[in-house]
């Protein structure tokens, strides 16, 4: 008997459920104007510019939202290419006065349209002073911190100017971060002690990529390293070539002063010469304690005589190969020096 009713119960309750079920009133659907909040659609991957002048988008930017938009922002960042070139005639003397049509832009063996002409003497400056501490530059050390301190104190300029000193044996180590104080950067470098093995790539590279390329940039800067040394590497991680391409891509003009005495080039001016080439800077050979001074004076005058172009390269291709860039001066006799070339983003 018991059972029966423990049967009739069961029964009942399972009968009951699939009636409030059936007449139970489904939730209605979202309005199709309804605030629903969906998930932040993701920022397309970021497409590095031709030059490094394209900023990465900040969090939380909604400038791009539609797919029309990304196609515009996406066009700029790839499309223009910016550099930087110094004019000398056949003595050597800067030449500043020139204007838009007394050049031409090659790239990859092509002519490009400029979109912007502009003579950059008084651009922001981001300087890195690069400073061999190893055991074979030992003999002239404390006169070359000399002349970089007279060099620092000449050019950067408060509130408008930044720089950071780095010396680099086995590592590099940073003795003084961006600031625009020159009495913080004197001391600086008088903090470097020589000493140890050479890594100069590293510390170029490291400079380029962990300081500059990520330092903060408001508006247009001119971003520069000083590097101090023999040129000899014997304990660096990348390469030579690893090291420029990082400079390229950091849109960093890379001078050299070397610090053999010898007084003959040897294979490490030859290292020093390819890296200050290849990033449109100046290699310099000071074999006299008294010509360091001259050479620093030099970039001081280089980096306040520059011409600064944008253009669009045709037949543009994101493909992350490596273009070719030639500035042609229109009158003979004139001498144009720049970066060499660039990497293309790659999609």
């Amino acid at each position: 008997m018991k059972s029966r009713i423990f049967l009739f119960v069961v029964a009942f309750c399972a009968l009951a459920g699939l009636l409030i079920g059936q007449t139970a009133t489904p939730a209605p659907a979202p309005a199709q104007n309804s605030p629903v909040q969906s998930a932040p659609a993701q920022n397309p991957p970021l497409k590095a510019g031709t030059a490094p002048t394209g900023k990465t988008p900040a969090p939380g930017d909604n400038s791009a939202k539609s797919d029309s938009d990304d196609d515009i922002v996406i066009r700029h960042a790839v499309n223009e290419v910016r550099v930087v070139f110094t004019v000398t005639d056949r003595h050597g003397r800067y030449i500043k006065d020139l204007q838009r049509d007394d050049f031409k832009v090659i790239d990859d063996q092509k002519p490009a349209g400029l979109t912007s002409f502009r003579s950059e003497t008084d651009l922001p400056l981001q300087v890195g002073l690069l400073v061999d501490a190893s055991n074979s530059v030992r003999d002239r050390f404390k006169f070359e911190q000399e002349a970089a301190i007279e060099f620092l104190n000449a050019i950067i300029r408060p509130k408008y100017d930044e720089a950071f000193v780095v010396g680099f044996d086995a590592t590099p180590e940073v003795t003084q971060d961006f600031t625009d104080n020159t009495e913080s950067l004197s001391t600086g470098v008088r903090m470097l002690r020589a000493g140890g093995g050479t890594a100069m790539f590293d510390a170029l590279y490291f400079a380029c990529r962990d300081k500059l390329l990520k330092h903060e940039q408001a508006g247009s800067v001119r971003r520069a390293i000083i590097l101090l040394s023999d040129g000899e590497d014997n304990l660096s991680h990348v390469t030579r070539e690893e090291a420029i391409e990082m400079a390229q891509r950091a849109d960093v003009i890379v001078y050299t002063i070397s610090t053999n005495i010898s007084g003959m080039k040897g294979q490490g001016d030859k290292v020093l010469e390819r890296i200050a080439d290849a990033t449109g800077g100046r290699a310099f050979f000071p074999f006299q304690m008294r010509d360091v001074s001259d050479a620093f004076l030099s970039i001081q005058e280089e980096l306040r005589s520059q011409y600064a172009v944008a253009y669009k390269p045709a037949n543009f291709v994101a493909d992350g190969r490596y273009r070719t860039i030639q500035i042609v001066a229109q009158e003979r006799g004139l001498k144009v020096r720049t970066r060499k070339g660039y990497y293309a983003p790659k999609e």
